[in-house]
């Protein structure tokens, strides 16, 4: 039982940032998006992984090199690189997806597919998953945060009609269907840190405590999540001639939450990631839901306390029963462990 404390408290922790990071995107101005997009996943994906995991495993760059050059670990190695791409285009269909269904649902849409797809997934790749006492619990978990999510994600839509911030004359079928799909693509993120397994186990080899060795797997995974993140970023600068937007006056306190988001999107990464190595091949299965359904009350409470639910009464109760069976999902998840 105690052994389980920490990774549960890890994933806890992890959820505390991963719902906050995103306050940080409401003070992009007077930037451009690319040119504080750019800046955020610099940070995010590269700078703050590179230096905690160089700080955290002995010879990381050996261990990095090993990776890519082992015959038999490079091709997983690549995969995870993948996915992580994959996971990157799902981010940039988040927001095109917004102007069609609203910020709520599209949210809803993208937590609840992310977390179960991103669960299941690599419950599935492990060998005879169907067999093993956790598998009906951890089924059931994901099973009762998707409908957590469901109550949650519509308690926002009901939100979102008093305050009429859908576009009604876009296509909800079209929304629908681009959320779905970022849904899918964002799970792949947490797939692609399990497939990224070889390279924690090196990463254990080279001297890394066991729950140190998941920083090595997220700088190899986030290689391909900021390929496609600052690829994209950079088109946008290309295309708008946006260049300039480094330098406009008044920027100070936006690159300051681009550092602010950035630290708190890998914090929660590789907090999480930390409780998922102490728990075992098992553990992205479980420490991924959890942290994306706390997360989720995490984030409510940020818009309660800036009046995002101001004038809402009906639908904050909503919210509430919403968040409620997201507590219970956890506990189910977090029970899984001990069966």
């Amino acid at each position: 039982m105690e052994s389980m404390f920490l990774p549960f408290l890890l994933v806890i922790f992890a959820s505390f940032f991963q719902g906050s990071f995103g306050l940080g995107m409401k003070y992009m101005g007077p930037l451009k998006w690319e040119s504080w997009w750019l800046t955020h996943v610099t940070i995010s994906m590269v700078l703050f992984p590179l230096i905690w995991a160089y700080i955290a495993v002995p010879d990381l760059f050996g261990v990095i090199g090993t990776a890519f050059s082992d015959p038999t670990i490079v091709d997983a190695v690549y995969l995870a690189m993948f996915f992580g791409f994959l996971w990157g285009i799902g981010g940039i269909m988040f927001g095109v997806s917004i102007p069609y269904i609203g910020l709520s649902l599209t949210y809803g849409l993208v937590m609840g597919l992310a977390s179960s797809v991103g669960s299941v997934i690599p419950l599935l790749q492990m060998e005879n998953a169907s067999e093993q006492a956790a598998f009906p619990y951890i089924m059931a978990g994901v099973i009762v945060m998707l409908v957590g999510v469901a109550i949650t994600a519509y308690a926002g839509i009901e939100r979102d009609k008093l305050k009429s911030d859908v576009d009604k004359n876009g296509s909800i079928v079209k929304g629908i269907v681009i959320a779905s799909i970022c849904g899918v693509l964002s799970a792949f993120l947490n797939v692609g840190f399990a497939n990224a397994a070889p390279v924690q186990k090196l990463a254990e080899a080279s001297g890394a405590l066991t729950r140190n060795s998941s920083l090595a797997a997220w700088v190899v995974v986030l290689i391909g999540a900021y390929v496609m993140n600052a690829g994209y970023a950079i088109y946008l600068l290309f295309k708008n001639k946006s260049w300039n937007s480094f330098n406009v006056s008044g920027s100070k306190k936006a690159y300051m939450w681009s550092l602010v988001a950035g630290l708190c999107w890998f914090a929660a990464l590789g907090i999480s990631g930390q409780g998922a190595a102490l728990l075992g091949e098992i553990g992205p299965v479980i420490t991924w839901p959890i942290m994306l359904g706390l997360s989720l009350i995490v984030g409510n409470i940020w818009a309660y306390s800036s009046g995002e639910w101001k004038g809402a009464k009906k639908p904050f109760a909503i919210l509430l029963a919403g968040l409620a069976v997201l507590i219970v999902a956890t506990y189910i998840l977090g029970y899984s462990q001990f069966v």
